[in-house]
């Protein structure tokens, strides 16, 4: 069955400038997809055998651009990015040369061997962190992660309180919650109101934002609604919550995405689908061809899973894009 409607003529009946790229102020890295973790609804399929890691090449590329192009956002991703053998190497050379650095990280791989330096090396860099925790509950955070995770996660995350992590003077440290099922995230105020309560109640835990993200219909999450036989329910649920407000803020028009091999989509969740942004030549556009990129109009491009960026209060990677 297809999709009951279309993205892109849904956008453009809204506002036809929502679909051309506006301006770069976030780059985000896709250092790879190992992970120490399989969990049930990753977009790209990471897990332990990853394979696909960013090599040094690919990452001095990344930093020539960056002197270029000084004082951007760089939103360090993965599977887990800690686990590229390169990724100390390439954050350390981005420091001096960005306006805010965050990484991404599963909050678990902070207790993996051989990683203990992260957390006091994050700290002294004043590296923002990016945690995922789907849920405050351990039977729900279980269920979608793994045995145990919600444990160790608690863990990891005292360890960053106990270096200034989640304080409003401190160094910053944001929370991200997605679904455990077909269904939208609830109001991102009052679910990070829940979390705060929660966490500091039963752990002690402090933090500074939360980041309410809707599950896209992609990789595992969708293998997940096929085999349950809710796919073509939670797809029209996307589309009969689209909200316009939203559309005027999808991230991927002030974002662009990099892959392990340095190719470049106008998000994570179509680099997950393999769809590239196409040069001007009409070939796939890489890290040496995004000063070209950027001095032309780019167009975005989309596919049904992008209704899962403008449904309810919208979807980024920093959360909620609209009331």
């Amino acid at each position: 069955m297809r999709m009951i409607a279309d993205f892109k003529a849904t956008i453009e009946n809204v506002n036809p400038k929502a679909l051309v790229f506006d301006r770069l102020e976030t780059l985000q890295v896709n250092l790879g997809n190992r992970c120490n973790q399989s969990c049930a609804h990753c977009h790209i399929g990471g897990g332990p055998e990853g394979g696909k890691l960013m090599g040094r090449p690919v990452m001095e590329k990344i930093i020539g651009f960056l002197r270029n192009h000084r004082g951007l956002c760089v939103d360090i991703t993965g599977g887990c990015p800690e686990l590229n053998p390169d990724f100390r190497f390439f954050i350390s050379a981005l420091c001096g040369l960005v306006s805010r650095l965050m990484v991404r990280t599963n909050l678990t791989v902070l207790l993996e061997p051989e990683q203990e330096w992260a957390p006091g090396w994050y700290s002294e860099n004043k590296v923002a962190l990016v945690a995922s925790l789907p849920c405050y509950t351990e039977s729900n955070v279980d269920k979608q992660r793994g045995d145990g995770v919600f444990q160790k996660s608690i863990t990891a995350l005292k360890m960053l309180n106990g270096l200034g992590y989640g304080s409003n003077e401190g160094l910053e440290l944001n929370l991200v919650y997605n679904p455990g099922d077909g269904f939208l995230p609830g109001a991102q105020e009052g679910l990070e109101a829940d979390y705060k309560r929660e966490l500091k109640d039963k752990y002690g835990i402090s933090f500074n934002q939360l980041f309410t993200i809707t599950n896209a219909p992609i990789g595992r999450f969708r293998q997940y609604l096929e085999a349950n036989g809710q796919l073509q329910r939670y797809l029209r649920l996307l589309v009969e919550k689209f909200n316009p407000d939203a559309a005027d803020n999808i991230m991927c028009r002030r974002l662009v995405s990099v892959d392990y091999k340095g190719v470049l989509y106008n998000c994570d969740f179509n680099q997950a689908l393999g769809l590239p942004i196409i040069d001007s030549n009409g070939t796939v556009a890489t890290i040496e061809q995004l000063d070209e990129i950027l001095s032309g109009e780019m167009k975005i491009i989309t596919g049904e899973h992008c209704f899962c960026c403008t449904a309810g209060a919208g979807s980024s990677c920093t959360g909620a894009i609209a009331k």
